[in-house]
């Protein structure tokens, strides 16, 4: 077992886990936050991302011994006490969301794209959606959703 020091949705935490296991599992066994799924656990689909310093991570191939001294934001992180984010509220509006389990990796995507490209157009938001699987329903509502949510980004500090 290894001791792990990192921030979860700006809570310092300290988590006891084997070399081998996933930030995935960290997150929704050690720490409770079952927001993140595992699907496809190859990093292919999408429904496990997370956002590490920011970015974009796949946290089924991530090892949560990777993540000392990191800052680590799951879907839940997104929402605060007030309510949902403006990305949560317009994917909620569009009904951008059937069964829901790709969702979580899917918005925390489309937050880490909106932070850094704000002004994202419909080809971007395509573009970078196309490494997000959903089963369920078409990505119409989605795009629709994140570009509507894009006003919320553009005057938020990077």
């Amino acid at each position: 077992m290894r001791d792990v020091a990192f921030e979860v949705n700006g809570k310092a935490c300290r988590v006891a886990v084997e070399p081998r296991t996933t930030l995935a599992d960290c997150l929704r066994h050690d720490l409770g936050l079952t927001g993140t799924h595992v699907a496809c656990a190859h990093g292919v689909c999408g429904a496990c991302t997370v956002l590490v310093d920011g970015e974009a991570v796949r946290s089924c191939l991530t090892l949560a011994v990777q993540m000392e001294g990191a800052a680590v934001t799951t879907i839940e992180g997104l929402s605060s006490e007030d309510g949902l984010s403006p990305l949560q509220a317009a994917f909620r509006k569009h009904g951008a969301v059937q069964c829901g389990f790709c969702t979580p990796g899917i918005i925390t995507t489309m937050h880490a794209l909106l932070t850094t490209e704000p002004h994202a157009d419909e080809a971007r938001v395509r573009e970078v959606l196309s490494g997000n699987i959903c089963r369920c329903t078409g990505y119409m509502a989605m795009v629709a959703a994140v570009l509507e949510a894009r006003a919320a980004y553009q005057g938020a500090p990077a």
